[in-house]
């Protein structure tokens, strides 16, 4: 038995990110690469929202992966009914749990949630599916009513129930409180899906985890709803390099996921993305350089090789003795220690008036001068 297991939403909350649409060949890419991936569920639509929504769903569930296939419903019968005819045999129900979700946003009451709570997740079992309901705003939603919408859903037949953190309003440490106390309320597996309006849905996630949510919500680069998601990458990574789960991915594979949603999405991450940013493992400062090529693991908790990356060192401003002379190597130029340090004087000097000087032309600049000088001295 696993102690964890991932949902992915790239295709659903993902797409759901202002400004983005997924082609239905995209979706089918990245539906077959989250399954090589290894994630466990992938969430591939809304099949309410139309007939060609459901026919990407329908050709998602007939690849037959190892990945189950989940959709995300409102608390309606129609939308059970729209998932049934994708074939779908996961089935979500999303319920409003917070008091301004329930009389603001809808204009019901309390008793009318737990009322269709009771009718349309009776109704998704009754008809053979898979049942997982999540409570949308918990964490802004009163506890004793929360617990008595998990309670009702699983009466009727839910397997699994979802934390939402709609506006990613928790911090590590609520989120361990609040998921402590729901596990220790509910016979279920709980699953958390946390969202980065304040930068920690990736801490939030892992601490949900540790607090016994077996369930964690995640997409690719983080792709979602205002600031996003939990990134599935970041928490793959951390699971596996600082919890040393033994989940089978296939880590190799995190990279061009990350580029083909990048592409589909036209959402490109910041170079200092973890784990998927383009500069993740270029150094320049001379001290990080010369520890790194002597041990990579003093500057590196991973092998970017992992993911399929190349480390970069990169000359400039911050750079010393040691990085020059391992570019010149690069170059198949050898140099004195003497000489590196003219090259290092050279190059800060350049930065005083050149915010991007082009390094490589200097340094060939520099390798030229000083074998015409050797060659006009020899003759």
């Amino acid at each position: 038995m696993r102690d964890f297991y991932i949902v992915d939403t790239t295709l659903r909350d993902g797409e759901q990110t202002p400004g983005v649409v997924f082609l239905k060949k995209e979706k089918i890419k990245i539906a077959r690469m989250l399954d090589e991936l290894g994630v466990d569920y992938i969430e591939a639509g809304i099949p309410i929202m139309g007939e060609e929504e459901k026919d990407v769903i329908r050709e998602i569930i007939a690849m037959n992966g190892k990945a189950k296939i989940l959709t995300w419903n409102r608390m309606k019968k129609m939308d059970v009914d729209a998932s049934l005819a994708c074939g779908a045999k996961y089935i979500h129900i999303a319920v409003p749990a917070s008091d301004i979700h329930i009389f603001q946003k809808l204009r019901k009451d309390r008793k009318w949630v737990i009322q269709q709570v009771q009718e349309v997740v009776s109704y998704g079992a009754e008809k053979g599916c898979i049942v997982s309901v999540g409570a949308e705003d918990a964490s802004r939603a009163e506890e004793k009513f929360l617990i008595e919408i998990y309670q009702a859903a699983i009466k009727e037949g839910a397997v699994r129930l979802r934390y939402a953190d709609t506006l990613g309003i928790l911090t590590p440490i609520t989120t361990y409180q609040a998921i402590k106390r729901i596990c220790d309320y509910i016979d279920a597996d709980l699953e958390f899906h946390g969202h980065n309006d304040f930068g920690m849905a990736t801490a939030n996630s892992l601490s949900a985890f540790q607090a016994g949510a077996k369930y964690i919500d995640c997409s690719v680069n983080g792709l979602g709803e205002r600031a996003g998601n939990t990134a599935l990458e970041e928490i793959v990574m951390t699971l596996k390099y600082l919890l040393k789960s033994n989940h089978p991915f296939e880590i190799k594979r995190i990279l061009e996921l990350s580029n083909i949603v990048q592409e589909a999405s036209r959402k490109i991450v910041g170079e200092s993305k973890p784990i998927v940013g383009k500069s993740v493992f270029s150094h320049e400062s001379g001290i990080h350089v010369d520890g790194l090529l002597k041990n990579p693991t003093v500057y590196e908790s991973f092998s970017p090789g992992e993911i399929g990356r190349k480390r970069k060192i990169v000359l400039g401003k911050h750079s010393g003795r040691t990085t020059v002379i391992y570019r010149l190597q690069e170059m198949g130029i050898k140099v004195t220690p003497k000489e590196a340090n003219e090259i290092i004087e050279m190059i800060h000097k350049k930065y005083t008036y050149d915010k991007n000087p082009n390094i490589d032309h200097m340094l060939q600049q520099w390798v030229e001068l000083k074998r015409d000088t050797y060659d006009a001295f020899s003759s």
